[in-house]
């Protein structure tokens, strides 16, 4: 199944809105899709319509790997979030991109960014956004080789691995707002208590350390962390409950390499 394709520096989606996450721990990043599709019965009809569109100039064809509530995404954004994570600071190494996970978690972010257009937040800031792409350009190894700090080096670097500027720019501030959604919607109504914490660093730290051999830190000085850890993992086990019930009252089909809607 194939789609005509066109590039936008707009950095909107795989989805077809009006944004583009990634992560939930993930990088968030998407192109955009030029087919505007509407709400159908069936994926196998909408991607059906996609793979009907012509163009005289024959631009690039695409194939479409998943369809979420009418929007699709395309192989070419599996290829860009394998790019993305790339850039990402703190990922593995020694990981190997797994394509069908990349896949999993489009799918999750299209769901996602499709409440954020439903429930908007406070719009992210330009201000926001060259204040952690600084950090980043910090938090980024390779960086210190391509003198990120500098705008030819920062240019040259994300050349390398496939965005302009524009375009990354605009990928993480889709980052941001995933991110500044699942925070307001989840997080803010967590608390987690004293003895949670005390439970957590005797039963789950101190086994650990002992295993090691090693000295444990006092709970007082690490309590905040610990606090941290429970927090991810409360959002964590929240979100993933969300995002099922989500595609259990929508439409999420995947889209075999044969065209067929499953």
């Amino acid at each position: 199944m194939r789609v005509k394709r066109q590039r936008s520096t707009g950095g909107l989606g795989a989805v077809a809105l009006a944004m583009t996450v990634a992560l939930i721990g993930e990088c968030v990043c998407f192109a955009q899709t030029a087919a505007v599709v509407g709400q159908a019965g069936s994926s196998a009809t909408v991607a059906s319509s996609v793979a009907g569109s012509s163009d005289a100039r024959g631009t690039m064809l695409d194939a479409v790997v998943a369809v979420v509530n009418g929007d699709v995404i395309l192989e070419s954004d599996v290829d860009e979030e394998r790019r993305f994570e790339q850039v990402q600071p703190y990922r593995r190494v020694a990981a190997e991109f797994q394509r069908e996970r990349a896949i999993e978690r489009l799918v999750n972010r299209a769901l996602i960014l499709q409440q954020a257009q439903l429930e908007p937040e406070e719009a992210i800031t330009d201000a926001a956004v060259d204040a952690q792409l600084v950090t980043l350009k910090k938090d980024i190894p390779e960086c210190k080789q391509y003198q990120c700090e500098t705008d030819e080096g920062w240019q040259k670097f994300l050349a390398d691995r496939g965005f302009t500027v524009e375009e990354f720019r605009e990928r993480w501030r889709q980052r941001m707002v995933l991110l500044q959604f699942i925070e307001v919607r989840f997080r803010s109504g967590i608390r987690i208590s004293d003895d949670e914490i005390r439970t957590y660093y005797e039963k789950t730290m101190l086994p650990e350390y002992a295993k090691q051999k090693a000295t444990p830190p006092k709970l007082e000085t690490i309590s905040k962390r610990i606090e941290e850890v429970l927090l991810q993992q409360q959002v964590g086990a929240l979100l993933q409950d969300w995002l099922r019930s989500l595609r259990a009252q929508g439409s999420v089909r995947m889209i075999t390499p044969d065209g067929v809607a499953r």
